[in-house]
Order: structure tokens, then C-alpha cells, then sequence
């Protein structure tokens, strides 16, 4: 069974224990193979030292072979040889920084087909603030002050991390854009996994359909998840289990 982590910030400082443990376990244990992309700190040339960080605190939790790919631009992003490194993972996880070079350096590229087959094939996918809201069907880019289209892995859904901190200032500019979609706040020193999912029997073998849609999904770690849609908002807290289609 495959499953999606989406994390809303403070990767990798000492505060993601718990949804990062499960996220092991769930993709095989210690031994399992983990994949850290810092596509989004390529901006500011901050991906060395963010994968570097992501090696560390995986290491430190317990797991045995970690290692961080230089996928930095478009060339990268469709280097054969990543793409080989990918699909041995059975944890991919993405890094945070800034979402709109991070959505579209992957979007239709290589390494982000290889990651689709980790997906499909019952791996783990993670992504922690700009690595959370670019698997959404829609993310905002809060440089630019624009709404995007995501890598679609959760339809008709837009992350807000950070949600403690300033991802909440978000939420009624993003309920106007996207009345009839499912913002997700996720604080920081959060996480929220999918506990089951489905896809359409007519995928092809190098996409996943928009339809994908994890059913259930638990929250770990010190926050909550704030699920706001067009006639609720509700708060989860850690422990609690929930779905995207209703509480």
C-alpha cells in the first residue's frame, strides 16, 4: 500500500520524530532505501547543505541508507542516472524552500515519473512545506502572490504550512480563489499521513490520475491539521484520523 506524508514545516530540526519514524516504517523500516530531493533550496544554492540536513536526521532516527539527489533544474530533473537512483527508493522526500521552482522544475519530468513509480509501487512520498504543496491539485506561491497548478497527487486540495505561524494569513484570500476546493493547514512540527489510497483502473504506467485521493489520513506530531472547505472549519489534533471528503 503506498502512502503520502505532507508535513508542514521544521523539517529535520529535531521536531518531525514521529511522522518521520511512521514514514519508515511504512516504506519498509531502517533498511529501506530514502530519497531526499532539495529541489527547492536550489534558489538561493541552499541544497547541499538542506540535503545534507536530511541525511543527518534520517541517520539519526534509526535509517541506514540515506542519500540526497542534486535535482537543482530541468536538465537534472531528467538526468537518467537520478531517475535510476529514484526508483530504488521507498521514500522520497521532498524539501521545502520555494514551491513554484520546485512544482515546475518537476512537473513532466523524468525524476518525477520515477517518483510516481515508487508511488504506485507501494512507496512512501513526502513533502515538507513548499515539498507539501506542490503535490496538491493547486499551491500558492507567496512570492508572486499567485495560485499555481500542483503536481496533483490530492486533487481539488492547496496546502497552507506553516499554518501556526503565517500559513493561516492565507486561508481567506485562497477559500475566495478556490471556493470549492479543500485547504489544508498544516503546522509546523506537524504531519499528516495517508492511511489508504486508490487510483483509477485506467491510469497508464507513467502518470497517476488526478483522481487519486488518499481516503484516510492521521495526524502526528506537536500541532494540528486545520481542514477548512466551503461550509466547515475543523482542527485535528495529534492521534486524530480524518478524511478530505468530510471528518
Amino acid at each position: 500500500m503506498n502512502h503520502l506524508l505532507l508535513a508542514g514545516g521544521a523539517e529535520f530540526g529535531g521536531k518531525m520524530r514521529e511522522p518521520d519514524l511512521q514514514a519508515i516504517e511504512l516504506a519498509g523500516g531502517f533498511d529501506a532505501p530514502i530519497c531526499i530531493i532539495p529541489t527547492a533550496a536550489a534558489p538561493d544554492n541552499n541544497h547541499k547543505r538542506a540535503g545534507n540536513n536530511g541525511i543527518r536526521w534520517f541517520q539519526s532516527l534509526g535509517a541506514k541508507n540515506v542519500f540526497s539527489l542534486d535535482v537543482i533544474n530541468s536538465k537534472s530533473a531528467n538526468d537518467s542516472s537520478l531517475v535510476a537512483s529514484i526508483r530504488t527508493s521507498k521514500l522520497v522526500y521532498l524539501l521545502g524552500g520555494f514551491p513554484r521552482f520546485l512544482g515546475e522544475t518537476l512537473k513532466n519530468s523524468l525524476c518525477w515519473n520515477a517518483v510516481l513509480e515508487v508511488y504506485k509501487n507501494g512507496g512512501v512520498i513526502g513533502g515538507s512545506s513548499a515539498g507539501a504543496m506542490v503535490m496538491c491539485e493547486y499551491y500558492y506561491d507567496p512570492y508572486e502572490k499567485k495560485l499555481l497548478n500542483g503536481l496533483n497527487l490530492i486533487s481539488n486540495a492547496c496546502v497552507l504550512p506553516h499554518h501556526n505561524q503565517f500559513g493561516k494569513m492565507w486561508a481567506e484570500n485562497l477559500q475566495t480563489l478556490l471556493p470549492n476546493s479543500t485547504l489544508i493547514g498544516i503546522d509546523e512540527e506537524t504531519g499528516m499521513i495517508s492511511r489508504s489510497a486508490s487510483r483509477q483502473e485506467d491510469e497508464t504506467d507513467s502518470e497517476l490520475s488526478s483522481a487519486t485521493h488518499p481516503a484516510k489520513w492521521q495526524v502526528y506530531g506537536r500541532g494540528e491539521v486545520t481542514v477548512y472547505r466551503s461550509e466547515s472549519i475543523v482542527s485535528v489534533g495529534r492521534g486524530g484520523n480524518f478524511s478530505l471528503n468530510g471528518i
